[in-house]
């Protein structure tokens, strides 16, 4: 119970932080304060009675790519959060970075079938920036390089059943069309 006010007590401040990190484009604060608010809130869940597992084992690899790879370079690459599930949701620094992610995760997590269509969903093209245009290309990825001593890497074939990739939208837009809305305009509810 004492995590639980602690972090409550925290979010007022926390939330500033980010304002400012988003404001000032500083990844880096961004993806500290993403990663750490993400752990936290879990943290919470399994501090609870019962508790509450969101995160599985492929959650925790995930992490551990994203940490490894930010630990190897001179800037945090990317930021990590998760749903209240097991679903991990990447946020990459630029679009460098993004290709590089994708390569990475496909590596760790190639599919479990040659359909790479329904394997990357959405932004297909930060797949062909990283070189993917089949499974054949997944097959040929290379070890990421920080991986010490070309010591073999444990692939988890399988384990994640697709990726969707997304870039930054226009943000909220006033429809004109009511049949667009998902909301019901006079209860707010779903449609």
């Amino acid at each position: 119970m004492l995590r639980i006010i602690k972090r409550v007590l925290r979010s007022p401040k926390r939330i500033l932080q980010m304002e400012e990190a988003i404001r000032n484009r500083d990844f880096a604060s961004f993806s500290q304060l993403t990663r750490i608010d993400s752990n936290q809130f879990h943290a919470v869940c399994l501090d609870t009675s019962p508790p509450i597992f969101y995160m599985n084992d492929t959650s925790h690899r995930i992490i551990s790519i994203v940490e490894k790879w930010n630990r190897s370079e001179e800037a945090p690459q990317v930021a990590y959060t998760f749903d209240a599930g097991p679903n991990a949701v990447l946020i990459a620094r630029n679009r460098k970075a993004a290709t590089l992610l994708i390569q990475k995760l496909l590596y760790y997590f190639p599919p479990n079938s040659d359909d790479l269509n329904s394997y990357i969903i959405g932004d297909k093209s930060i797949a062909k920036d990283a070189g993917i245009n089949g499974i054949e290309d997944i097959e040929a990825l290379p070890p990421p390089p920080e991986i010490k001593d070309n010591i073999p890497s444990q692939k988890y074939k399988g384990d994640v059943s697709y990726f969707i990739c997304t870039r930054p939208g226009r943000g909220p837009v006033v429809l004109t069309d009511e049949s667009q809305a998902l909301l019901n305009s006079e209860n707010g509810l779903p449609k």
